[in-house]
């Protein structure tokens, strides 16, 4: 093996091994790598198509067959995003022995742990991000601050009610959130030895919960000026199965992506059996609307369904929903928290709750200066190319990704205290 290739596959070692270490979020979720790019390569804009379960109904007290037709709804995660990091090298500092544990130690530290944790912190920063946005399901009072188990024990009862498996349950929690708790509930949280040896970066611990882990990224929610509008709607354009929008009026002057709210009457109920849970559905606006004149047309998800196998509201007493227009003309929209206040939210969830795909990238012409690396789910490419004028090695580490939140109903996020 040449001296070039025991470098890059030095390198490329060395990336994925502190990749692995500092993604504490995509590290617990449901990573896929499509191995089908393998030989010629993924590019941007390349989409995997993946299916969710069907959902039926049940037919009570009839021998006669009710037969359902097939209804398997899919979505698509498209490999978006190309992220790399760049790097450039002289002669004297690459004068290291591949073969020497200390040598490449030293290299991984100078200059792959931090080029790594830039690029890997970035990626989770915005993936965490993506994840908090599409979580509708929120638990804790804005106001109070998270220093006991009942914020915690609230997202695991929603998710619970949502039939979130119980194994593989995660806590992203920031510093400052997570010290409160500490502070509160001490005894839960001393080390263990049911910690496994297996690091990853960011683990405090292990409850009946989920495993908890501080993460300075997590998304903060900022509200907008106004805490509360009403349904507006004079046609039945938007009351279909499957709204996603809804004309609301009486509002201020700003909401923004992210924010979540209820809808007076619409309740929460299982998912299979549809029987109403004592609290209303809670929704997210998947985009920043445009007020004008204090109304706007919110976009939002979950879909509401109010019949059939997918319905997912219901009236306080398990009532289907009257769906029309004249019927919900005037309810009143509830929006989260106080206004022009930003709460930082700690999310909790099942690792299939949210999917993080990545693919390889194509090996360039000089494929013995390129090197691609695959663990866990993750697939890095280095790459290295020789500038002889200036006596310069230069390299890049790339990552080709896409992300999705295919079943968001198996999180929830916390809300505590404003921040100051």
């Amino acid at each position: 093996m040449s001296n070039t290739l025991k470098f890059i596959d030095m390198v490329a070692r060395e990336a994925q091994a502190v990749a692995h270490e500092k993604l504490s979020f995509i590290g617990t979720v449901d990573k896929q790598y499509d191995d089908s790019f393998a030989q010629k390569g993924a590019k941007i804009g390349s989409a995997l198509r993946v299916r969710k379960p069907n959902q039926y109904t049940r037919t009570q007290g009839s021998r006669v067959m009710d037969v359902q037709d097939q209804d398997e709804a899919t979505q698509t995660i498209t490999l978006a995003t190309q992220d790399h990091v760049d790097m450039r090298f002289n002669s004297a500092e690459l004068t290291l022995d591949t073969d020497s544990p200390d040598d490449v130690a030293r290299f991984s530290k100078r200059y792959i742990q931090p080029a790594m944790s830039v690029l890997a912190s970035g990626i989770e920063g915005d993936f965490l991000a993506y994840a908090t946005k599409a979580t509708a399901n929120t638990a804790g009072t804005a106001g109070t601050a998270i220093n006991s188990l009942v914020a915690p024990g609230a997202a695991r009862a929603k998710m619970n009610q949502a039939l979130a498996p119980k194994g593989e349950r995660y806590i992203q929690m920031d510093s400052v959130t997570m010290g409160g708790l500490v502070n509160g509930v001490a005894a839960y949280f001393n080390p263990s030895n049911a910690i496994s040896s297996q690091y990853r970066e960011g683990l405090v611990a292990r409850t009946s919960m989920a495993d908890y882990y501080e993460n300075e990224r997590i998304w903060s929610m900022t509200t907008g000026d106004d805490a509360a509008g009403a349904i507006d709607e004079s046609t039945a354009t938007n009351f279909v199965q499957g709204a996603t929008t809804l004309h609301v009026d009486a509002l201020g002057t700003k909401l923004y992506v992210g924010q979540v709210f209820t809808i007076a009457g619409i309740y929460d109920c299982h998912p299979e059996t549809k029987a109403a849970y004592p609290h209303l559905k809670q929704f997210v606006l998947s985009a920043t609307p445009t007020i004008g004149t204090n109304e706007a047309d919110l976009t939002f998800t979950p879909a509401i369904y109010t019949t059939g196998a997918k319905k997912n509201v219901s009236t306080a007493t398990g009532a289907d929903i009257t769906w029309t227009y004249t019927a919900q003309d005037g309810a009143v929209v509830t929006f989260l928290g106080a206004t022009g206040s930003t709460y930082m939210q700690p999310l909790m969830y099942h690792k299939d709750a949210f999917q993080f795909v990545s693919a390889d990238l194509p090996l360039m012409d000089d494929a013995h200066k390129c090197s691609r690396k695959v663990q866990d789910g993750l697939s890095l490419r280095c790459w290295i190319a020789s500038d002889i004028r200036n006596d310069e090695l230069l390299m890049r580490i790339d990552i080709l990704y896409g992300f999705a939140a295919l079943r968001p109903e198996w999180a929830c996020r916390m809300i505590g205290s404003a921040a100051a």
